[in-house]
């Protein structure tokens, strides 16, 4: 297959950016769409070019470093899908692709496509730790969960932390995001003592970050390769009501 790509090029934050366009041609269309863009890097590196910058590294959809916009959507046009595990074949030949980086001003141009998401990281930093007595831990299965709780703790913490939520939504609201690594920790008993200020903590971080106020759109949700529910909003909501009284 043949494609058109039209890649958005930008050296770094601080200057300004353009589309380029590029074409690829006798593409196998069962190859992830970053190894497609493997070899548009190593065409450009034959022609003494400057590669075109991604972020990536399991490609395994798990570590949540691919994301960029394919399309004018995040990861692209396959549900529940990151960039590194979208395939060619989703894809007609002689298409023209458009790429370029998360839009969000907490978001960074590294360059190209590569944007900082250390603000993810400080909203994580903010929430501390769990605090588990080391040496004579107890025994895992002696401390009670419930079964529903457990499993809406797995669902929350199948949050990859790719930023697609936040270049989704209209308001770039890390909501869902932060929602999502709050409710991991409410929803279990070792997540329990410190509660209240974690969530008071991660929800002041996220508004320092400079992220956008949640208006319920759930264009968060719709996008996020993990279909992590907007049930994880309400939960922050309670949560942060609650530690308020």
């Amino acid at each position: 297959m043949n494609i058109n790509l039209k890649v958005w090029r930008q050296e770094k934050n601080t200057k300004k950016g353009m589309f380029k366009t590029y074409r690829l041609q006798d593409i196998d269309p069962e190859i992830s769409f970053l190894e497609m863009l493997d070899v548009l890097n190593n065409k450009l590196i034959k022609q003494k070019l400057d590669p075109v910058a991604f972020d990536h590294d399991c490609r395994e959809g798990i570590c949540g470093s691919c994301g960029f916009m394919i399309n004018g959507q995040p990861h692209g046009p396959q549900k529940a899908t990151t960039v590194c595990q979208l395939y060619m074949r989703f894809f007609n030949s002689e298409n023209e692709i458009v790429l370029e980086p998360f839009r969000a001003s907490s978001f960074k141009i590294v360059k190209d496509l590569s944007i900082d998401r250390t603000s993810f990281d400080r909203i994580i930093y903010a929430g501390g730790f769990v605090p588990v007595d080391t040496g004579d831990a107890e025994e895992a299965n002696s401390t009670i969960v419930e079964k529903a709780n457990a499993d809406e703790a797995f669902l929350s913490a199948a949050c990859i932390g790719c930023g697609a939520c936040v270049a989704a939504c209209k308001n770039s609201s890390a909501m869902l995001f932060t929602a999502a690594k709050v409710s991991h920790l409410a929803l279990l008993p070792q997540g329990e003592p410190d509660k209240k200020e974690r969530v008071q903590k991660m929800v002041a971080t996220m508004d320092e970050e400079g992220f956008g106020a949640c208006t319920n759109t759930g264009a968060c949700s719709a996008e996020c390769p993990k279909e992590i529910s907007q049930e994880n909003i309400a939960r922050l909501n309670r949560e942060f009501i609650k530690s308020q009284l």
